[in-house]
């Protein structure tokens, strides 16, 4: 099992999960996060921490297409180790449908 995260991060991007994860597996994109899953050690103790809910078990239905999202996009972005401040309109779009067709940017973030 690994942990993934899903569209509700995009264009809101909260790093309250980088800094309880153990092992540096979060990635971080102009607009959101991912986990690297083969980095993962499936504690689970970033899923509470995250206030958009983005941060699921791959053990739900349909995360498949999830866990390669998050590994392609591990493979490129810069690892964040550190909470930063969310985007502007994290409060605003989150809870938001349809971010990933909206939203979403295969830029890679600062790290950090």
């Amino acid at each position: 099992m690994t942990y993934i995260v899903n569209d509700n991060c995009i264009a809101c991007k909260y790093t309250d999960c980088v800094e309880v994860c153990p092992v540096d597996c979060f990635y971080e994109g102009e607009n959101m996060l991912v986990i690297h899953p083969d980095e993962c050690i499936d504690c689970g103790v970033c899923e509470p921490e995250c206030p958009a809910d983005a941060i699921r078990p791959d053990t739900e239905p349909d995360m498949e297409q999830w866990v390669e999202f998050n590994r392609k996009y591990a493979e490129q972005w810069p690892v964040i180790v550190t909470k930063k401040d969310p985007l502007p309109e994290a409060e605003e779009r989150d809870g938001e449908a349809g971010k990933l067709d909206k939203y979403f940017s295969e830029a890679p973030g600062e790290g950090g």
